[in-house]
């Protein structure tokens, strides 16, 4: 997601491409936006009018809201206000329920409206906004890189409310619907499926775009331009697009036409049904990396190399991933937002196993690594779960998507990777085209497991530290025994539990006879029975946590 990328080995890229530009249970903690509890947003309608006179838009947000409790007197809408000095921002003409004239006060990033009539439960009213102005961010209007005008949203993390009237938080999902009037010369690409397109005169044509499946408001999409479009395939009787500036499209449907096939079927195999309607990959100017916007994805102006490169096929695959985990399954809160980003670099990484080997998923390990210990180094009490978060600027780094990803490859070694898919599907039928916290994903892995993993969940996800292990092991041939000696050296304070496997390596053998360590403390003695000195002995040999080491055989 947002991010730009570095060519590297394998899976740095999937990791730098990823990342650029940008107490025990999560449902304790609440980021500072006040939400609206006693309200569902269920549908949105924006009927939006562009032009390549100004630079101003005008809209209608028609929002179909149920509300969940009696007296509600006023309505909150996130909606950035115009602002003399800038000149950006939305000038609001009126605001309407049926035919009934609503009063409300504009404030700075929001408006109140005043309903009137207090609403009964259960209630559901279309409330119509209208506005127009110029936006300061979240549409992006301006030339792409070939010099031609071109409007694309830019909407991460909550930055929609510069242009589209809404309640601009991940747990509040609902469908929406985007009506496009613009120049005959563009085409427009949005979520969910096309509903009309109609040359209207006067050199306009109006686009309709539908999304029949709630999302977060941040993977609300537009993309106006003029594209060279390509029905690649389908999946499940869903459409698989490529939509390119005009100028690219023989390298565009090259490098777009040949993996996202493969990885939808990985992910809808592995996790669960794949949600949208369908899946559009899209050439844009207003992300650096990959947004991966619900059913439509946009990659950045540079995507196209006609190369299909490492670089962008792995940003290809986290934004697929996304689909599942982000997209589908949304954190609640933005402080539980590895919900996204971990997950969607692990399930690249997965991916990468699956399509192109295990050599290729271990450097990609190491490739997060590498990130993790520079982060670490440089922010040592940075903790992967926000406390009320509070400056957007902050929602993600390289831990959330690396580190990450690295906590759940950690799981599925603790917990067994048959109960981890197991949980994994579990997760994604019960949060399906909703909204979860860490708390849900950990209940759901303690079913399949049955192990209480609150310690495993405290000390990586709402703690900072980073663990580090210095050890020896050495023969006693009275005793026939393999004596492991370990300690904990990281001298951040913190105290790690973890298991950890180790191999003994006989003579001429290329397969370890396997044991578990349970590290509990500072330090720890172990004791394994073996017939004969082992030729080698390895901690952690197959790669499963997050850790330095520093083991050898004791002189």
């Amino acid at each position: 997601m947002k991010m730009r990328i570095r060519k590297q080995p394998v899976l740095v890229t999937i990791l730098l491409a990823l990342f650029v530009a940008l107490n025990s249970s999560a449902s304790a903690f609440r980021d500072t936006y006040p939400k609206n509890p006693g309200i569902d947003v269920l549908n949105y309608v924006f009927r939006i009018g562009l032009s390549d006179q100004s630079d101003e838009i005008e809209c209608e947000s028609t929002i179909d809201v149920r509300f969940l409790k009696a007296e509600i007197e006023e309505l909150r809408i996130d909606l950035i206000r115009f602002d003399e000095t800038s000149g950006t921002g939305m000038r609001i003409q009126s605001v309407h329920r049926g035919s009934e004239k609503l009063a409300f006060e504009h404030r700075p990033d929001h408006v109140l409206i005043k309903l009137g009539t207090p609403s009964k439960q259960s209630q559901r009213s279309k409330i119509r906004i209208s506005y127009r102005g110029k936006p300061a961010t979240g549409l992006k209007i301006g030339p792409n890189k070939h010099g031609e005008r071109t409007f694309f949203s830019d909407n991460w993390p909550n930055k929609a409310r510069n242009w589209l009237a809404t309640v601009d938080h991940p747990y509040d999902k609902a469908m929406c619907e985007f009506v496009v009037t613009a120049p005959d010369h563009y085409q427009v690409i949005s979520n969910g499926l096309l509903v009309e397109e109609t040359d209207i005169g006067d050199g306009k044509r109006l686009t309709h775009w539908k999304q029949s499946v709630p999302i977060a408001p941040w993977l609300y999409v537009l993309g106006v331009a003029r594209f060279a479009v390509q029905y690649v395939d389908e999946f499940e009787g869903k459409s698989i697009q490529t939509w390119v500036y005009h100028q690219d499209r023989d390298a565009g449907f090259y490098d777009f036409g040949y993996l996202t096939k493969h990885a939808l079927q990985f992910y809808s195999d592995s996790v669960g049904p794949f949600s949208y309607e369908k899946l559009a990959n899209i050439q844009s100017n207003s992300v650096g990396g990959g947004m991966e916007a619900a059913s439509a994805i946009f990659y950045g102006d540079r995507s196209v190399t006609g190369t299909r490169s490492v670089r962008w096929r792995n940003v290809i695959i986290h934004e697929i991933a996304h689909q599942w985990f982000g997209n589908s399954v949304t954190e609640y809160d933005w402080d539980d937002v590895w919900l996204s980003e971990g997950f969607a670099t692990y399930f690249t990484l997965l991916f990468i196993e699956h399509q192109y080997g295990r050599d290729a998923f271990v450097e990609g390990l190491e490739s997060s690594k590498k990130r993790v210990d520079s982060f670490h180094e440089k922010n040592p009490d940075y903790r992967i779960v926000h406390n009320n978060l509070n400056d957007m600027k902050n929602v993600v780094t390289s831990q959330t998507y690396q580190k990450g990803s690295w906590i759940l490859h950690m799981l599925r070694g603790v917990v067994g990777t048959e109960n981890f898919w197991k949980g994994i599907r579990n997760y994604y039928a019960k949060y399906k085209d909703s909204s979860a916290t860490t708390a849900d994903f950990k209940r759901e892995m303690e079913e399949v497991s049955g192990k209480d993993l609150t310690v495993f969940f405290d000390q990586w996800l709402y703690k900072p530290g980073a663990l580090k292990v210095e050890g020896s092991w050495r023969y006693d041939d009275s005793n026939k025994q393999v004596q492991i000696d370990l300690s904990q050296v990281q001298n951040d304070g913190s105290l790690f539990k973890m298991p950890i496997e180790v191999g003994i390596y006989n003579d001429g053998s290329a397969e370890a006879r396997i044991e578990k360590i349970s590290l509990t403390g500072q330090t720890g003695s172990f004791l394994f029975t073996s017939e004969g000195p082992p030729a080698e002995v390895r901690l952690d040999p197959n790669y499963w946590v997050l850790m330095d080491k520093e083991f050898k055989r004791a002189q």
